[in-house]
């Protein structure tokens, strides 16, 4: 009897230890989930129950401004993923207590927060229409940038890899370091060169790792907003601005719940793409562990 209560108290003591957590996620996390998915079904006028919210989130504009935001995210997520890997893999060829490699680093890792309305202005005062290296290039007889290049599609991915390959880096970095020195070795011993060891050993355990990374940086553009806003104001081309302009019509007040469906639309997606990045990150984990 002794030992059983014993083991129930420990058990109870560890059941509370994990209190503040569930409060977090609950509070922070499925409340507000929870809440997004009422409002996207519930007019703001009288609380009745509707679904225009939602019949618009199918609309051909609406599913083109989605599609928007998925362009942006994949173009920005693949080069921002190949690019940072390749960085990744130069400083990881430095000492480990190099000065250089932990001043890179610590770069990466301040470039990767930088973001919202400071970013834009520093492009705008680059690559504007009177930004110092657009008046430079025309001063040389240089081609110019386009006056809306900052405002269109691909402008909007141009400044969103300014924070995406130093993520990558920040996230990448460690499954290179990864690479135990005896493989590259024993792939030489065996005969081996350095396609063979890339194409065979490295590539495939670093291939999770990758992917996840991939998936990391997706999630991370499609909730972009700040940047995105200080560059456009006069349209809404992705799903995080047409829901702040879905909140402030003042004309139609029935928009709240289409800007609730956008939100549950944009939960939907990250859920997704989360829950893959998880099942990736477990998998490499079982195989590190296993090796």
């Amino acid at each position: 009897m002794t030992i059983t209560s014993s083991k129930r108290r420990r058990a109870l003591v560890n059941y509370l230890g994990a209190v503040p957590f569930f409060l977090y996620t609950g509070i922070f996390l499925l409340l507000p989930t929870v809440l997004v998915i009422l409002g996207s079904v519930r007019s703001s006028r009288d609380g009745s129950f509707t679904l225009n919210g939602l019949a618009l989130l199918f609309s051909s504009r609406t599913l083109g401004i989605f599609w928007n935001s998925f362009w942006i995210s994949a173009v920005t997520a693949i080069a921002g993923a190949i690019i940072g890997a390749l960085l990744a893999w130069a400083i990881s060829n430095a000492p480990a207590h190099s000065a250089s490699r932990r001043v890179f680093v610590a770069f990466n890792s301040v470039i990767a927060q930088f973001g919202g309305v400071m970013l834009a202005f520093a492009f705008i005062a680059t690559l504007g229409i009177n930004g110092a290296l657009t008046l430079l290039l025309g001063a040389i007889g240089a081609p110019t940038p386009s006056p809306g290049f900052l405002s269109s599609l691909w402008g909007i991915a141009a400044v969103y890899l300014y924070f995406q390959v130093p993520l990558m880096v920040i996230v990448f970095l460690p499954a290179i370091d990864g690479l135990a020195p005896q493989w590259r070795e024993a792939n030489e011993n065996l005969g081996g060169n350095s396609k063979t060891y890339w194409l065979r050993i490295a590539a495939p355990i670093l291939a999770p790792s990758f992917l996840g990374s991939l998936l990391l940086l997706f999630a991370n553009s499609f909730s972009a907003f700040a940047t995105a806003a200080a560059l456009i104001s006069q349209q809404t081309i992705i799903v995080p601005m047409e829901i702040q302009s879905a909140f402030r019509n003042e004309l139609d007040l029935t928009l709240d719940s289409y800007a609730q469906s956008l939100a549950l639309g944009m939960i939907v997606v990250i859920a997704v793409v989360m829950t893959l990045y998880a099942l990736i990150q477990r998998r490499a984990g079982r195989w590190l562990a296993s090796s």
